[in-house]
């Protein structure tokens, strides 16, 4: 699955094969906090008479996001301007209140940035009651860093909140808006590395303009509470003491993870390897690009962009199409380099994946569950004009958006777009082609680095259910291949349950696949013991994926 690249609204290059059907659940990260719906009510006028917006909880609008839409400010009359306050720090605070409802994601802004920054500006107005001065390109980037840490951090940065709280009910009680405010002190603060006093002076000014006096004395006292502590050394995080559980429940907090996840990690990788994995979906994440080879580009000319717009890269040991960079997302973005179709965002795991289902021209692929279609124009650039690639999605509007890709990427003659049940496609449709792609739906803990997000939007009573689905569209894929044809089953995830055991409980349901190892396609350090493709996030530092490679006997008895 391809790296997400959406930030202030989802990207067409993003992906979002993790993200299937689930019930959506509060993120909640301590027992005793559900995830509250903020909305704007007046306050009574002060002296001055001035109106101030607060967020408040309303016990019947539980379940429904109360962030209005963005406002068109050419249609209505522009709020007063409040230009004391921190443009990223507001914009944050409000895009973490929408995160929390399943309203945004919390990654990377993406081509259509300064027009999304209005939006986001908009929702600013709509929820707080006034507008900051416009977002500039370093608050862009740090609405970026903020928000994706602060997503991330989120159970590290709430345990200490709570604890310098004093009282839990004090944490438990706390208005929405007031611990978002909070949450940005402390990230600024502890990860960031921002001067102390200023982050602490700019969260109280947020917090008095857009909740009231004693929101900022509150973030006042707890932020500077917080500077002293750390100017000490002596901040009050959990000890691994106790059982496995006990220090579970450490490392959760430590380390800013479920606790289901921490468990889970430990068991199958050990306590040191799960710590490092834990790290590395904590630090920033890497991207990739894959120069499009379809439109005729070489990665030498993507090099030479990229050099004249002084961005740092390395080229991929792993994949000849593809170039690492670390930082400069918003520079290659400003550029168009994604705009023109020269480039996509995708991960090098991704690619591998692609290169075990090793497309050749003249070939017939389906790509089910293809959507957003990192991996369709991956396939199709590789049968160099000659064959087919069918993709097949339940969702109609991330096809459209693939067939729109399609043309910036110069595929068109190659690929097939169906919306469809992968499940109901097969049953009805007596398709046999050459290889079927299965880039199945998952929990995503391969990408957690890049889905900030993700970590908190899965439970472990979810993998029963992703099991189960999974099972039901390899049945499915299967269905479409031609006898001596290919089928690969590809996750996101570093779950076992939702890899190996996937592959093996397939094989026993049908003898007339068997499984082809894939050394021949990609490099050595990728091949698991059973002859499947793996790749770690920690030792190849890229998103963490799986991949087998069956194949449909000739000589089965049908």
């Amino acid at each position: 699955m391809e790296g997400a690249l959406s930030f202030f609204s989802p990207s067409p290059f993003s992906s979002n094969r993790s993200n299937l059907s689930l019930p959506k659940k509060p993120l909640s990260l301590f027992s005793s906090r559900q995830a509250s719906i903020p909305r704007v009510s007046p306050q009574p006028k002060s002296s001055k008479g001035t109106r101030k917006p607060d967020v408040r909880i309303s016990p019947n609008t539980a379940g429904r996001s109360r962030i209005p839409p963005p406002l068109d400010s050419k249609k209505i009359n522009i709020q007063k301007l409040n230009a004391e306050i921190s443009p990223h720090r507001a914009v944050s605070a409000v895009r973490l209140l929408r995160i929390e409802q399943g309203g945004a994601f919390a990654d990377l802004l993406n081509e259509k940035g300064r027009k999304a920054a209005e939006n986001e500006m908009s929702y600013v107005e709509r929820t707080l009651g006034f507008r900051t001065r416009d977002l500039d390109d370093r608050d862009i980037r740090l609405v970026t860093d903020v928000v994706g840490g602060t997503v991330r951090w989120r159970r590290y940065l709430d345990y200490l909140i709570m604890s310098l709280c004093n009282k839990e009910r004090m944490f438990t009680d706390m208005e929405p808006l007031l611990l978002q405010i909070l949450r940005i002190g402390f990230f600024e603060i502890l990860k960031l590395g921002m001067p102390p006093y200023a982050v602490v002076d700019e969260n109280v000014k947020l917090a008095k303009a857009a909740l009231r006096p004693g929101a900022g004395n509150l973030v006042n006292a707890v932020l500077r509470k917080l500077v002293s502590l750390k100017e000490k050394d002596s901040l009050p995080l959990p000890n691994l003491e106790g059982d496995d559980r006990a220090q579970a429940r450490a490392l959760a907090v430590i380390h800013s993870h479920p606790v289901w996840m921490v468990r889970r990690w430990t068991k199958f990788l050990g306590q040191e390897e799960a710590v490092r994995l834990m790290n590395w979906n904590n630090s920033d994440p890497c991207f990739s690009l894959r120069v499009n080879t379809a439109k005729g580009f070489k990665r030498v000319d993507l090099v030479n962009r990229l050099e004249d717009l002084k961005v740092s890269y390395e080229l991929s040991a792993c994949m000849d199409d593809f170039v690492r960079i670390h930082t400069g997302m918003q520079i290659v973005i400003q550029a168009g380099l994604l705009k023109d179709g020269i480039c996509s965002v995708q991960d090098e795991s991704a690619g591998l994946v692609v290169s075990v289902v090793d497309p050749q021209p003249g070939d017939t692929i389906i790509d089910c569950c293809a959507a957003p279609g990192g991996k369709t124009l991956f396939m199709a650039s590789r049968l160099r004009g000659q064959g087919m690639v069918m993709a097949i999605d339940i969702n109609r509007g991330r096809l459209r958006i693939l067939k729109e890709a399609c043309k910036l990427f110069n595929v068109t003659n190659v690929v097939t777009t169906t919306h469809a049940d992968l499940r109901l496609y097969a049953e009805k449709h007596n398709v046999k082609v050459d290889k079927v792609l299965l880039d199945a739906p998952c929990s995503g803990t391969g990408v957690l680095s890049k889905r900030a997000d993700l970590r908190w939007n899965r439970q472990l009573e979810d993998l029963e259910h992703l099991k189960h689905l999974q099972d039901e569209l390899l049945d499915a894929a299967s269905m479409l291949v031609k006898p001596g044809g290919i089928l690969v089953y590809s996750t996101c995830s570093i779950d076992p349950e939702e890899n190996e055991e996937r592959i093996a409980a397939f094989l026993l349901r049908h003898p007339e696949f068997v499984a082809h190892p894939v050394r021949a396609y990609v490099p050595p350090d990728f091949v698991t013991d059973k002859g499947f493709f793996f790749s770690n996030p920690v030792k190849h530092s890229m998103d963490g994926s799986f991949a087998a490679r069956l194949v449909q006997s000739l000589d089965y008895p049908y």
